[in-house]
C-alpha cells in the first residue's frame, strides 16, 4: 500500500533531471530570505521609520530600475565564458545579502534608496539567470510541468518566509531582524549554488551578434504583444505584495476604530494562507488549464486578478466582515498567480529560438521590472491621498482587466497563426 501511494505520488510530479530539482531548492531558498521582507517592508518604512508611502513605493521602483539594469547584464554574463549561469547566480546571491544587510541598518532614505538599487540589482541578475539555467535542463515537452514546479519551490519558500516573518514582528516587533534574516537566506542560497549546481551554458559558436539577438528577439510581434499583456499583470501582482500589505494595515478596518488596519500578524497569516493554497493548487490548475492554449490561461488569470481586487474593494466598504473579504481576495490572488506563470513561461519558451534563449528569457523578466516599477509607486501614492481614494483604487484595477484580457485574445489569435509553435 505504502508503494503504490508513492508511486502515485512520484508519477504526479514531473520526471527531471537531478540538476533541476538542486536548482528547484536553491529558489525555495530565495523566495523563503525574500519572504522575510517581502509583505512588511513598506510597513515598517512607514509606520515605523516615518516615511511617506510615496517615498517607499519611489524606493521600490528605483530597485526595478535597478532590476532592469540587473537582467542587462545577466545576458551578457549568462551567455558568456567569464560569467556563465553559476557564477551569475552567486554575484546575485552576494549583491542580494549586502543589500538586505544595509535595509537592516537603514534610517535614512538615502541609505533606504540604496539598499532597494543593490537588492534590485541583485534580483535582476537572479531571475533572469535561474530560468534561464532550468530551461537549458529541460525538453520542450516538459516546460509547463517544470515551471510549475519551480513555482511550487517558490511559493512553498515564500510561504515559510512569510510566516515566520510575521512570527517575528509579532512576538517581538523586531522588524529589523525580518532583513538580518533576509541576508542569512541569501548566504544560505550562495553556499547551496557555489557546493551543488555546476555550470548549464553551452557555448555557442558566435555566429550571430548580441545586438542582432536582440533586433530579432524585439521584431518578434507576438512577443512585444506578450511583453504588454505580461507587464499589466505584473502591475496587478505588485500590487499585491507591496501596496495591498500597507492598506489592509492603515486602511481596511471598522468604521471609527483606533487601530485601522489588521495586524502584522493578522496579515503574516493571511499571505500565509495564500501561498499555502497557491502551493497546493499549482499543479491542478496548471495541468487543468493544459486544454487551453497559454494566452487563453493569463486571460483565467486576468479575470482572477479583476475579481480578486473587487474583494479587496469590499474589505474596505464593509468592515463588518472585512476579514471575510480578505481571506475571499488572497484565495483568489492564488489561483491567478498560480495560473499565470507556467502559461507565461511556455509562451515564451516555445517563441525562443535556442540560440535567442536567454534574450527571450530576459525580455520576459524585464517586463516583470517594468510592472514594479509602475505598480508600488502608484498604489503608493493613492495611499497618500485619501482613504475613500484608496479604496476606489482597487476598483480602477480590476476594470484595467478588460484592457488585459483584450490584449490577450488577440496574442491568442496571433499565434494560432504560427502553426511552428507546440505548446506543451
Amino acid at each position: 500500500m505504502k508503494f503504490v501511494v508513492k508511486h502515485q505520488f512520484s508519477s504526479w510530479l514531473p520526471q527531471l533531471d537531478s540538476q533541476v530539482w538542486t536548482l528547484g531548492i536553491g529558489r525555495c531558498v530565495a523566495q523563503l530570505s525574500s519572504g522575510f521582507t517581502l509583505f512588511y517592508i513598506t510597513i515598517f518604512f512607514v509606520n515605523q521609520l516615518g516615511f511617506s508611502a510615496t517615498n517607499v513605493g519611489l524606493a521600490l521602483g528605483g530597485a526595478s530600475v535597478a532590476g532592469i539594469l540587473g537582467r542587462l547584464v545577466a545576458i551578457s554574463l549568462c551567455d558568456s565564458s567569464l560569467g556563465g549561469r553559476r557564477r551569475t547566480l552567486l554575484l546575485s546571491a552576494t549583491l542580494s545579502a549586502i543589500a538586505a544587510a544595509i535595509l537592516a541598518a537603514t534610517n535614512s532614505f538615502s541609505l533606504l534608496v540604496i539598499g532597494n538599487l543593490l537588492m534590485g540589482f541583485g534580483q535582476g541578475l537572479y531571475w533572469s539567470t535561474i530560468d534561464a539555467a532550468i530551461a537549458n535542463l529541460i525538453s520542450p515537452s516538459q516546460c509547463r510541468d517544470t515551471f510549475a514546479m519551480m513555482r511550487v519551490m517558490d511559493y512553498v519558500g515564500l510561504g515559510i518566509g512569510i510566516l515566520l516573518g510575521g512570527e517575528i514582528v509579532g512576538l517581538t516587533g523586531a522588524y529589523r531582524a525580518l532583513f538580518l534574516c533576509n541576508a542569512i537566506g541569501f548566504v544560505v542560497f550562495f553556499m547551496l549554488v557555489y557546493t551543488k549546481v555546476s555550470e548549464t551554458y553551452q557555448p555557442q559558436k558566435p555566429s550571430s551578434r548580441i545586438e542582432g539577438n536582440w533586433a530579432a528577439a524585439l521584431s518578434d510581434r507576438c512577443l512585444s504583444i506578450y511583453a504588454i499583456a505580461n507587464t499589466i499583470l505584473t502591475i496587478y501582482a505588485s500590487q499585491f505584495q507591496a501596496v495591498l500589505p500597507l492598506y489592509w494595515k492603515n486602511f481596511a478596518a471598522a468604521d471609527g476604530a483606533i487601530d485601522r488596519g489588521f495586524s502584522a500578524t493578522t496579515i503574516g497569516i493571511l499571505f500565509g494562507w495564500h501561498v499555502l493554497l497557491a502551493v497546493v493548487c499549482q499543479l491542478p490548475i496548471t495541468r487543468a488549464l493544459k486544454r487551453w492554449s497559454p494566452p487563453q490561461a493569463m486571460i483565467f488569470s486576468a479575470m482572477m486578478w479583476a475579481l480578486g481586487f473587487i474583494a479587496i474593494w469590499l474589505t474596505g466598504i464593509a468592515p463588518s466582515i472585512r476579514l471575510g473579504w480578505a481571506i475571499l481576495a488572497t484565495e483568489i490572488f492564488a489561483i491567478a498567480a498560480v495560473s499565470f506563470t507556467p502559461a507565461a513561461v511556455s509562451i515564451v519558451n516555445s517563441l525562443a529560438p535556442p540560440s535567442q534563449r536567454s534574450i527571450y528569457f530576459a525580455i520576459n523578466s524585464l517586463c516583470g521590472s517594468l510592472g514594479y516599477i509602475i505598480g508600488p509607486p502608484l498604489g503608493t501614492w493613492v495611499l497618500d491621498r485619501s482613504p475613500q481614494l484608496a479604496d476606489r483604487f482597487w476598483l480602477c484595477l480590476a476594470a484595467s482587466a478588460v484592457l488585459a484580457i483584450g490584449i490577450l485574445q488577440y496574442l491568442h489569435r496571433l499565434l494560432k497563426q504560427r502553426t511552428v509553435i507546440s505548446y506543451q
